[in-house]
């Protein structure tokens, strides 16, 4: 029979068994949120796939996948689900100890929502310091190069980038295609805050300045796509971005087995 590379899949004995083998742990976090009016909010399943497909050809071993993060910023569309900052960093503490605690040292969160990443930041300090261990994170969407990038987009890679365009909705496509519907992509203006143009839920442009402000989604733009253009997303495209951040995931697990998460 063949051992599962998921941790959901495991009875605790042959949990242990896998343990002898000093395992790299994968530990997906993700995020349930807007992707714009053609895609579907639950955009962990992107990142569970992707952390899957790493490990089953690394032979890591991959923890179910926690599908809310810090996404504050989503609050004003429904159906969104929003972790507090304070709960989202007891959640990767809690998590990730639940592992070291058993002796587990060769972790990497896998962070499916760029805005964890300075919360994951500060717990994998906070980790560092009281126990000793460094652990890893890599923000799958940000991992792909500009040579990747270009090479996947072509003529059209500076448009193609930005929230509820690519690289997710090509992800979509190549995983669920029947699940985004372009057609109901209607552009509309960016909105404007204090008589000033609004620069994503961050800020507006003041001059040559950002201004931050706690704006949210909805404030960028109503159709809650904040920058790129979906229809230059597809399958293949998606199917070769997956390819770079798994292939590139799979190597890293391969070097941290040959590490030691407590030395530098």
């Amino acid at each position: 029979m063949t051992r599962s590379h998921r941790l959901s899949e495991l009875s605790f004995v042959a949990f242990q068994e896998v343990m002898a083998e000093e395992p790299v742990i994968l530990l997906p976090f993700a995020s349930q949120e807007e992707q714009g009016p053609h895609a579907p909010m639950g955009d962990y399943r992107l990142t569970r796939n992707i952390a899957d497909l790493a490990a089953e050809r690394s032979g890591a071993i991959v923890a179910p996948t926690i599908p809310f993060g810090y996404a504050d910023f989503f609050r004003a569309f429904a159906g969104g689900i929003q972790f507090r900052a304070e709960t989202f960093k007891s959640v990767v503490e809690d998590v990730a100890t639940s592992f070291l605690d058993h002796g587990l040292n060769r972790l990497i969160i896998v962070n499916g929502h760029t805005t964890n990443s300075f919360l994951i930041d500060e717990v994998m300090r906070k980790i560092q310091r009281e126990r000793g261990v460094y652990l890893t994170s890599v923000d799958i969407w940000q991992s792909l190069d500009a040579a990747t990038w270009a090479e996947i987009h072509g003529e059209n890679a500076g448009a193609a980038r930005g929230h509820g365009a690519d690289p997710m909705t090509s992800v979509y496509m190549h995983f669920y295609p029947d699940e985004v519907d372009l057609t109901q992509v209607r552009p509309q203006p960016n909105g404007t805050a204090f008589g000033l143009p609004v620069r994503g839920p961050r800020g507006v442009g003041f001059g040559t300045m950002t201004v931050n402000m706690p704006l949210s989604a909805r404030d960028a733009n109503t159709t809650g796509i904040l920058g790129g253009d979906p229809s230059h997303s597809s399958p293949e495209k998606g199917a070769k971005i997956v390819e770079h951040i798994v292939g590139q995931l799979a190597d890293f697990v391969a070097h941290l087995k040959s590490v030691d998460p407590r030395v530098l």
